[in-house]
């Protein structure tokens, strides 16, 4: 079996490395500094597990390709190209996954297309409708940021939106991939498995919310936020993981697929998927008054932009979004992020050199807690309670 992969993002390189363990795997991207990163064997992006699984000696059966030649033959071909939300049309853009399925089947593709990229619910089926082709189906990736590959080696389960031989065969295919023996395998309509991603991440979204909005409660009545979570969690139908308050959900799939879900709710009664959606950019602007009342005077350092530790993505991150509030009320600001190479980011200057930013800057704002800010905890903001991502 031959197995194409179109888009080396997080979901794409994560999937085309599962798979190629034991099947073979041609990647494309039209990048093609991304796709010589992958051919030396080095990641194209920041992610610890990748890099090392691309180091392993056990041979990978990969190939990184940039040419629409390397679908030839291919019995499935895995589509993993961004879907941005665009704010004005309130919907996923999803032109890049359009183009993909378009080229593909005008070069006489006639195997499996399988949708990676986070798509609007009823999308698949409108698509095969559209183009009159039925093999197309859809399955839902559920990865962490930086972890990427370890939740594809491990997942939490994997859902397949059809049920055809094709489907159960790939199902098939990445279970056995998997280093987990006891991975449940799900197979739905492929509209079913559009609305598991999207609700799933939704209440990723809730649930971070509700502790964030505990952890502003607590601020603002002088209580203690540790103690009340703890509490709070011992109730074993609540647990004690994913509570760790932040300045906002953010990254790239929380704040685009909540506001896809409400989107495709209307003409659907709701209250619950609207208020998370604001809840987070209320967060965002309470943790910026919190910031200001803290620091009147003086510069205010943004210490790294990405949302989690060991990764250089800045979509959507909450801090970033603070970091403009905090820009928009005309207070001097000083930025620390190592992956920047530029010494300006959205027009506040960057300072590349800790020691110098330390010594800058009055207090320090931080998403996520690090060991070389132990010797300026008395400058450090933070909400980051367990020092854990989530």
């Amino acid at each position: 079996m031959k197995i194409v992969v179109i888009g080396l993002g997080y979901v794409g390189l994560s999937s085309a490395l599962l798979i190629s363990q034991k099947y073979p795997v041609v990647a494309v991207d039209n990048n093609t500094q991304r796709v010589e990163a992958i051919q030396n064997k080095k990641s194209p992006f920041v992610d610890s597990e990748i890099e090392q699984f691309l180091l392993l000696d056990n041979p990978l059966l990969l190939v990184a390709d940039d040419t629409k030649a390397a679908i030839d033959d291919a019995d499935y071909i895995i589509i993993a190209t961004p879907t941005n939300y665009d704010e004005e049309t309130n919907y996923f853009d999803t032109s890049t996954v359009d183009s993909v399925i378009r080229d593909v089947l005008d070069q006489g593709f006639r195997g499996t297309i399988v949708i990676k990229s986070t798509i609007p619910v009823g999308y698949t089926e409108k698509k095969k409708k559209e183009l009159d082709f039925e093999g197309i189906i859809f399955s839902p990736e559920f990865l962490r940021e930086g972890k990427a590959l370890y939740d594809n080696l491990y997942p939490s389960r994997i859902i397949v939106g059809a049920e055809t031989e094709q489907a159960k065969q790939f199902a098939s295919m990445l279970q056995s991939c998997a280093h987990k023996s006891d991975v449940q395998v799900m197979l739905c309509s492929s509209t079913e498995a559009e609305a598991i991603k999207l609700f799933s991440n939704t209440y990723l979204a809730m649930r971070i919310a509700f502790f964030n909005e505990l952890d502003t409660y607590a601020m603002m009545e002088s209580l203690s936020t540790e103690q009340i979570i703890k509490g709070v969690g011992l109730d074993p139908r609540i647990g004690v993981h994913y509570n760790n308050p932040s300045f906002g959900y953010g990254g790239y799939c929380l704040p685009k697929d909540t506001k896809q879900l409400l989107a495709n709710f209307k003409g659907v009664p709701n209250n619950i998927i609207g208020a998370i959606v604001d809840a987070n950019n209320t967060r965002k602007e309470t943790i910026a008054e919190a910031i200001m009342d803290r620091c009147p005077d003086g510069v205010i350092g943004i210490y790294k932009l990405a949302m989690k530790k060991g990764s250089d993505n800045f979509r959507s991150s909450a801090i970033v979004e603070v970091m403009e509030k905090i820009k928009d009320q005309e207070r001097k600001l000083l930025v620390f992020e190592p992956s920047l190479n530029e010494g300006e980011f959205q027009q506040v200057e960057v300072e590349s050199d800790i020691k110098a930013f330390k010594a800058r800057v009055s207090l320090i704002v931080t998403n996520r807690i690090e060991s070389e800010l132990e010797d300026v905890q008395d400058k450090v903001f933070t909400r980051d309670i367990f020092q854990s991502d989530i």
